[in-house]
């Protein structure tokens, strides 16, 4: 028996796949737009336009989803208030001395 037979035979690496990945980027991109434009139109107020409120929470988060199926992450800036805002550095006592 010949020993080259056995060799793994690699296959090349695939091009991108218009049929799967291009169509699931599409209706990703037309869903991430689809929600932009409703959040942005319940803030913009458009002449001629009566403009509608309505509660942006789904359609935020259809937004944040979409986003990070491409990678994107949002995240609140923390700048150190909240919990430590009364607190010193130092870890010492605040308390003066008589």
């Amino acid at each position: 028996m010949d020993s080259n037979k056995s060799a793994v035979v690699q296959k090349p690496k695939e091009k991108f796949q218009w049929a799967d990945e291009g169509v699931s980027t599409l209706i990703r991109v037309i869903i991430l737009g689809w929600s932009g434009a409703i959040l942005t139109l319940n803030y913009v107020s458009i002449p001629g336009i009566p403009q509608k409120q309505i509660d942006p929470t789904f359609i935020a988060s259809v937004f944040t989803t979409t986003l990070a199926t491409f990678g994107v992450q949002t995240a609140k800036k923390n700048n150190g208030d909240g919990d430590n805002k009364n607190k010193n550095n130092c870890g010492c006592n605040d308390a003066k001395s008589n």
